[in-house]
């Protein structure tokens, strides 16, 4: 069971150097251990089934199969994993979409550095997370 103390995460995007931002960010929480990375939809469902992670970040916009389709599929195989989506985009429809996928948080990509750890920490807690802009 994962906790604030430990908790292992799959960090899932297609650019490189975000995922590495990303992992910086994560840094601050060294008892957090990122278990794996993939970047696209299809390799991201493949990992979170072989790692069963406790949190998988995940963008929207992904090749192969977009972040909403493998939010699902990896909720489906790993129902403990809490899936928070780490996006640039701010629509309505896909926050909705998102958590009727069974998404637990989703964060704006600009909001990352302020609201990350917040969001793991929320969706840890059992509670779900929306980035403030998104909050109407």
């Amino acid at each position: 069971m994962a906790s604030l103390s430990s908790c292992r995460i799959l960090l899932v995007d297609d650019f490189s150097p975000w995922r590495a931002s990303v992992s910086e960010i994560l840094r601050e929480r060294p008892q957090w251990q990122i278990v794996g990375e993939a970047v696209d939809g299809l390799e991201a469902v493949e990992k979170a089934s072989e790692a069963k992670p406790d949190v998988v970040l995940l963008d929207i916009g992904l090749p192969r199969l977009s972040g909403i389709d493998a939010c699902s599929l990896i909720c489906e195989a790993v129902p403990a994993a809490k899936v928070v989506l780490l996006t640039a985009y701010n629509s309505p429809e896909l926050v909705h979409a998102a958590f009727s996928n069974g998404a637990r948080g989703y964060v704006l990509k600009t909001d990352v550095a302020t609201e990350l750890l917040p969001a793991i920490e929320a969706v840890l807690q059992g509670k779900k997370f929306l980035s403030r802009r998104l909050r109407y």
